[in-house]
This record gives C-alpha cells, structure tokens and sequence, in this order.
C-alpha cells in the first residue's frame, strides 16, 4: 500500500478498498479587473465547461509549461503555493486570451494600445501554443505589466471535487480617466469573449448588480467569486464617483493588520497572503443551506501558518443547476443560529 493510501473498515468488519489520495491542486490564477469606473469584469463560462459550467467567472486559468515554463515551482516546493512571477505572467495571458484585454506597458509606463487585428491573431496564435506569450509582447515593444497585480487570496480546492486547483487571485485596477473627465489616459478596448471556445461572454458591470444578479438566480456564481466580490463591495459602491479614494481603500484594506478580532490567528495575516480552502461545517436548520467556513488552507498548507477569513462564512445551496441562495454572514452569528436551532429542539423533546 502506497504510504499515501490509507485504508478502512466496513460496517461488517472487512477492510475496505483503500482510499485515494486527494489530487495534486494544478496551479492557477485569476484577476479581478477593475474598469476605469471600478466595474469589474466577468465571462460566462460554456455549458460544457469541465470547470465552473455556465458560471460567471473572472479571468484566468492554469499555468502552462509552455508559455510560463521553468518559472512553475514543482509541487513539492512551498513556493507552488505563493505569489510569483508564474502565477503573474499566467494571470495577464490568460487574461488576454479570454477577453482580448492585454495588461502590458510600453517603454512610456502606459498600456500598450495594440491595432485590433494584430490583438485578434496575436490571441489566437497564444492560445493554440504558436507562439509564447512573453515574446509576442516583447515583440510589440512591451512588457506584460506584472507589478500591476495586487495579490488578493489564494484558493485551494477541497480535497473532495475531481479537479483541485491553488488559485493565486489578483486585483488589478486599469488607469483612471483624465482630470478634464473626457479625454482618457489610454484606449482600454472592450472586452470581448475567446469565440466561444471557453466563454460565451465578457462584461463589465458594477459589483452590486453582479451580486444582485447571483442572488436573483440571474446568473451563476461559485462561492469563491461571490465572497470576493461581496468583500471588495464593502469600499468600491455604485453612485459614488469617488474612484481614486475607492481605491485607495483597497489597497489600504489588503495590506493591514489585524484583519479580524484579536487573539484569531488568521487575523495577523493581510489580505492580499490569505489562503482559503472552503470546508462544509454544517447545514444551518430550517434554512436549508450549507455553511462553508473559509479559514483554512487546505491540507497541502495543514501545519504552515496560513489561513483565510475565520471572521466570515459562506451559505450556499448547492443545486443541479449550481450554487444558488449565496450569502457572506458573519460566524458569530451563524454559530448563534445554530444554537438557538439546537435548543429549540432540545425542548421540543421535552
């Protein structure tokens, strides 16, 4: 038996078939993309999507041996799941192949503004491994725009889903427009989807209505893109013109510490090093949804010192058709339910 294997015993007493070991996270990042407006973008996946179907998703994808290279660190390594120059490079190409939006400079410091049609073929030549990503930039005179990243959590998949994933999520903020509020600092083009080939849409739209969408069964997101953008709508709010202070904020909230209440040690972690790993604590009675707690970092970083959000869970009802019902609620006061729940038919047992 493999050291990794471990096995158990059936209810008749006879051993049962060893239990596989959980599969070995792929390394992949996403990007929040914030508009000159501080819209965010998302792309509706494919119905036949292996991953997140029909979902509404940010962009990004698995890192590639082709086009990021030596710079993936082995599985062994710790640094496979940390912020690094992979995982950026990775987060900007998938970016540009999903939605044509290329965040690279040019030698002035601004975005390189690229004709349509070389923008079209260049994507394509990418996305079908013609040519690297690194090079096709350099080739235009610019270079991929990765200390534009803020870092924003990581993701690691439950050890319980057929494909796992470490997820290195970004923010980045695409330039302001002018003071004079009509002529903009560059061209930012309009996001479009791949033809179809993973996305069948690429929008921007503020945080509140994507949110209010999910609620409304409008479209489908998976906790991890609901609770990010439930968290960020806490500064970036519809109405308020604000943009630069709404950013401001941001990058303020992803460097402090404490992040939550004292004595919590997840709370001395800032935000952009989280690591989160939803687990299902309990079904909250009479509401029928799971509560999914996002503090830890998944059994790969069991023992580190890493963690996520003890402060907050997530509910959500899991259906045929995806997670429906999301809501981002305190712990304190989902632990106080199901206390209240457990006494109530505690005394109806009397």
């Amino acid at each position: 038996m493999s050291k990794r294997q471990t096995s158990t015993t059936s209810a008749a007493g006879k051993p049962s078939k060893p239990r596989p070991p959980p599969m070995v996270p792929r390394p992949s990042s996403s990007i929040l993309l914030l508009s000159p407006t501080n819209q965010v973008l998302l792309l509706h996946r494919v119905q036949t999507s292996t991953s997140f179907a029909s979902a509404h998703v940010f962009p990004g994808g698995n890192l590639s041996t082709y086009h990021e290279g030596d710079l993936i660190p082995p599985p062994e390594s710790p640094l496979r799941h940390v912020d690094g120059p992979a995982y950026r490079l990775a987060a900007i190409r998938e970016t540009f192949e999903e939605s044509g939006i290329l965040l690279a400079l040019d030698s002035s410091g601004r975005l390189l503004e690229v004709e349509d049609a070389t923008r079209e073929k260049g994507r394509k030549k990418i996305h079908a491994g013609k040519v690297k990503f690194a090079d096709w930039v350099k080739g235009l005179g610019g270079t991929p725009d990765v200390d534009g990243l803020l870092p924003f959590t990581r993701w690691v998949t439950p050890t319980n889903m057929p494909k796992r994933f470490s997820t290195q999520m970004y923010l980045y903020m695409l330039p302001l427009e002018a003071k004079d509020g009509v002529r903009k600092e560059v061209v930012v083009p309009t996001p479009t989807h791949d033809g179809g080939l993973e996305h069948t849409a690429a929008t921007f739209d503020s945080i509140s209505n994507w949110l209010a969408a999910a609620r409304e069964g409008r479209i489908i997101l998976f906790p991890p893109q609901y609770y990010l953008l439930s968290v960020l709508s806490e500064f970036i709010k519809p109405g308020e013109g604000d943009y630069k202070g709404q950013r401001e904020e941001v990058r303020r909230f992803l460097s402090k510490t404490p992040t939550g209440r004292e004595g919590d040690p997840t709370a001395l972690i800032p935000w952009g090093e989280k690591v989160m790993s939803p687990t299902a604590m309990f079904m909250l009675s009479g509401d029928g949804r799971l509560v999914m707690g996002i503090d830890k970092p998944g059994p790969e970083l069991k023992d580190s010192g890493r963690g996520g959000d003890k402060d907050r869970v997530v509910l959500v009802d899991f259906t045929k058709e995806g997670p429906k019902r999301l809501e981002v609620r305190s712990r304190e006061e989902v632990l106080r339910l199901r206390r209240e729940a457990e006494e109530e038919e505690a005394k109806g047992k009397l």
